[in-house]
């Protein structure tokens, strides 16, 4: 039982030291492209940016989106280098306006992953150092690496990245607590909208103009004349030897 777990120790132990030794990036295949190309490619495109000035730089940006433009309309579909290439040059164009003179080509590294190869070459400066990052991803059509991304950036410090981490940790706080506080505001104002709604109806009621009383109805009261109507008209009738249908009495006068 020792022995098994000795071996099974030792079996440990050499893998272990096999994993921390790793692998001569130098002798990788990455994709049919070697390491030399790869570094002879960065590193001509580092010294290249360098020596550009900043209307260079514009320049070819132009000169970039128009092929871009040319290779979408003739072939329908994007020119993935171009766009990386117009990326990489105004990220180089803002990283390097601030950084010091130029002192010459830095660290240089790959890194392989699943069907992806990163590679870094930082470009040292006399204030701060650049990376210059091209992304590549195997195209299993073409059987060839072909580049989708390229950036360049100004390289931060840990406490530089830290510090800014916490700079932007107490803003977003800061802007939440300012929405909290004006959310809480606008609630507390609401109590007050039911008093001002009372009052503007008070107002109202009061500028309502109350109606006049109805004017009382004088009634007439009609006397009854029919009846001396009748006697009148019978009057009339036997002093003319006439009847009572060839007149009318339309009114009497009494005095």
């Amino acid at each position: 039982m020792k022995k098994k777990l000795s071996l099974m120790l030792c079996l440990c132990m050499m893998a272990l030291s096999l994993t921390a030794c790793g692998t001569d990036p130098t002798t990788v295949d990455y994709y049919g492209t070697s390491y030399s190309d790869l570094q002879d490619y960065a590193q001509g495109m580092a010294s290249t940016l360098v020596s550009l000035t900043d209307e260079d730089v514009s320049s070819a940006i132009t000169s970039n989106e128009e092929y871009a433009k040319q290779y979408a309309k003739q072939y329908g579909r994007k020119a993935t280098e171009a766009k990386a290439l117009i990326n990489m040059l105004s990220g180089w164009q803002e990283a390097a306006s601030d950084v010091g003179a130029y002192e010459g080509l830095g660290e240089f590294t790959i890194t392989k992953a699943s069907g992806t190869v990163t590679v870094d070459q930082i470009v040292n400066f006399e204030e701060r150092e650049v990376d210059i990052t091209f992304v590549y991803e195997y195209n299993y059509l073409t059987e060839e690496l072909e580049m989708t991304d390229a950036t360049a950036d100004k390289v931060y410090s840990v406490g530089e990245k830290l510090e800014k981490a916490a700079l932007n940790t107490l803003m977003g706080m800061g802007t939440v607590f300012c929405v909290l506080i004006l959310i809480s505001l606008i609630i507390y104002c609401f109590r007050f909208i039911p008093m001002l709604l009372g009052g503007k109806k008070k107002k109202e009621e009061e500028k309502t103009e109350t109606p006049a009383p109805a004017a009382p109805v004088v009634e007439e009261t009609l006397t009854d004349d029919l009846e001396l109507v009748a006697v009148i008209s019978a009057a009339i009738a036997a002093s003319e030897g006439t009847t009572t249908d060839s007149f009318v009495v339309r009114s009497i006068h009494r005095r």
